[in-house]
């Protein structure tokens, strides 16, 4: 049964702007809308605020919990499991509302996600906090849906959306969060728009997750955010 979600709102600001779409060499030059309407233009400077998340080469502005391997190769982030815990790389800044873009890839079958709002108990890799967007390379086990924060799954896609995911190629994964509106787009296609009628959690940390079990192998690379945090 598809699962029917709430009326949206109003569009979020520049929710179809994915610097994703572009080859990375163009990002610093994303080509605005009205060019396309307006004829042959010179790109100019965005004003965006996407910026980069991973510098392409070390784990700068990410900090690591738990024990599982995170390394950067070819302009990758990897992430492997070698214990049978969870693990995350989480950022070093913590965001309320943002739009983040990353494009991933499922090397194995373990379990993923993106987390906002999220921390952590103090030396441990106990969540104390935080919803995630899920990843998982099973066609069928809800990509883009919403689970977490001692609820469980609180929205995932309808079925036919389930089928958007590729296995085992890269996916274009663009996450939006503006206060308790929630929305996962994979690969150009809208899978969650959800607002959250009982949020619990409002500011943390982005992390990304490789599930307990000790099969998590996972690749992010490409990841922009624009921060819309109000503090």
């Amino acid at each position: 049964m598809t699962k029917r979600l709430p009326a949206a709102k109003a569009p979020l600001t520049d929710l179809t702007m994915n610097p994703l779409a572009y080859p990375r060499r163009c990002l610093a030059l994303l080509l605005v809308w009205s060019a396309s309407c307006l004829g042959a233009q010179a790109p100019r400077e965005p004003s965006s605020g996407w910026v980069s998340l991973f510098n392409g080469k070390d784990l700068t502005n990410w900090v690591p919990v738990g024990k599982e391997k995170w390394t950067v190769e070819d302009g990758t982030i990897h992430g492997q499991g070698v214990t049978k815990e969870y693990g995350y790389l989480r950022t070093e800044k913590k965001y309320k509302d943002f739009h983040l873009a990353l494009r991933f890839k499922c090397v194995a079958e373990g379990n993923s996600g993106v987390f906002f709002h999220s921390d952590f108990k103090e030396g441990s890799v106990n969540i104390t906090q935080g919803l995630q967007f899920e990843i998982d390379r099973v066609v069928g086990h809800h990509t883009g849906g919403i689970y977490g924060d001692g609820r469980r799954w609180i929205v995932w896609p309808s079925p036919e959306n389930e089928l958007v995911l590729k296995p085992t190629d890269w996916n274009d994964y663009v996450l939006i969060v503006e206060g308790n509106r929630y929305v996962a787009r994979l690969n150009g296609v809208v899978l969650v728009d959800f607002t959250d009628p009982s949020p619990k959690s409002f500011d943390g940390y982005i992390s990304l997750q490789l599930h307990s079990g000790g099969l998590g192998d996972m690749l992010f690379k490409d990841l922009y955010i624009r921060d819309l945090s109000k503090r």
